[in-house]
């Protein structure tokens, strides 16, 4: 696929549905918000983060929740049943939601995309090689395995080529069964309530050979006790293989910008930017506002290209901050990005102030992260790691009743 090609493919997208209403059209709503991530679908889990935090009225910076939907884990039904319950129980208790769908990470539920190897097992198609990964520049170097850490290193599906059509179309469909239903959801609040919606989030730290690496000779290892898997993990400074075997091959030649040669940086990047930019167009084009949708662009050596990945006419910018954390404003190359952006609002779309530290650090960071007006919304990562946190929960508390 040439360049020219593979930008026609991602911009047939479009419908005639009404847009959402934009967020500044609406006067007396909360400016930011803070959420906290990894609520269940459940009257009590909401009933939780209420308690502790009391009614959002009048208030300047909110609490609310977030979740994540990924569309390729489960069945289209589940998804959708679970995408209902989180809407209604952000207006039982007054919770506004920050809606997280995912097709990169978890994609269990898609054989039919990713088993090009084992004839034995459900989805099986030699073909299947053109939708995941390679480890150079030929179909025969498709990866079966790879490896993530999030806390502890653990196997997972091979890492999908971002640029394959079969993937891209897949991410079209099930986006198209969810993204409807938040649109008819927040078309039907009254417009003293439209702010419980914070937005729709594309991405998470997405990127190529990261959350989703592959060791040397991975695919040796896959039916061998995981106990035998090399366990060094990345080096994320050394680009563009991270320390580990490099991969992107199979998106970076589909979309046509090398067949040969050594794979580059600014490929990797390319590739990312233009798979957020077609979810966000998708998204723009079935009726969401750019302030009220936001990208979550992976991130971790300073200078790095990756972080202006997240920059689209389509979106609001977002990337983590876990170092930087105590003040985003500090992360130089998130900030260089920035200087590209035209978009009302940027986002810390996933965030952690980590170690002990007392109320005033935590406040201190909390307002650090929010000092910036066009922060649309902080993201702490999880709940369950805050809710007993007393200098945590006092903190928020704090920042949210001002």
């Amino acid at each position: 696929m040439t360049i020219s090609i593979a930008f026609c493919f991602l911009l047939g997208y479009g419908c005639n549905l009404k847009k959402m209403e934009s967020a500044a059209s609406v006067a007396n709503h909360p400016l930011q918000y803070i959420i906290v991530n990894g609520i269940d679908p459940t009257p009590e889990s909401f009933d939780e983060v209420a308690s502790v935090f009391g009614k959002n009225t009048d208030r300047k910076t909110a609490i609310g929740v977030g979740f994540i939907l990924s569309y390729f884990q489960m069945s289209p039904e589940t998804a959708a049943e679970r995408l209902k319950k989180y809407l209604s129980l952000s207006v039982q208790f007054d919770l506004p939601v920050m809606v997280q769908l995912d097709g990169e990470q978890w994609w269990g539920n898609r054989p039919d995309l990713w088993n090009w190897w084992d004839d034995r097992k459900p989805g099986y198609n030699p073909e299947n090689r053109k939708n995941v990964e390679w480890t150079a520049w030929t179909p025969d170097s498709a990866v079966k395995i790879g490896w993530r850490n999030w806390g502890s290193q653990l196997r997972v599906l091979p890492m999908p080529n971002l640029m394959s059509p079969a993937y891209r179309d897949a991410c079209h469909i099930e986006m198209g069964k969810l993204i409807p239903i938040v649109i008819e959801w927040w078309n039907s609040l009254p417009k003293e309530k439209k702010y419980l919606l914070v937005g729709i989030k594309m991405g998470w730290e997405s990127a190529i050979g990261v959350n989703n690496w592959y060791y040397p000779n991975g695919n040796d290892l896959l039916n061998q006790p995981e106990k035998n898997d090399p366990s060094y993990g990345l080096n994320t400074d050394s680009l563009p293989g991270r320390g580990v075997t490099a991969i992107g091959y199979a998106s970076v030649s589909k979309l046509g910008l090398a067949n040969s040669g050594q794979l580059k940086e600014e490929q990797l990047t390319k590739v990312v930017q233009l798979h957020l930019e077609d979810l966000c167009k998708f998204a723009a084009d079935h009726g969401v506002p750019r302030d009220r949708l936001f990208t979550h662009c992976g991130g971790w050596s300073q200078g790095e290209t990756l972080y202006t990945a997240a920059i689209n006419k389509y979106s609001c910018p977002g990337w983590s901050f876990y170092t930087y954390a105590v003040d985003p404003k500090t992360d130089i190359t998130a900030m260089k990005a920035l200087e590209s952006n035209d978009a009302p609002y940027w986002g810390a779309v996933e965030w952690l102030f980590q170690g002990d530290h007392t109320k005033e650090q935590w406040a201190s960071a909390l307002k650090n992260t929010m000092s910036d007006n066009r922060i649309r919304y902080m993201c702490i990562y999880n709940w369950r790691g805050i809710k007993n946190n007393v200098n945590c929960i006092s903190a928020i508390k704090e920042i949210i009743q001002k």
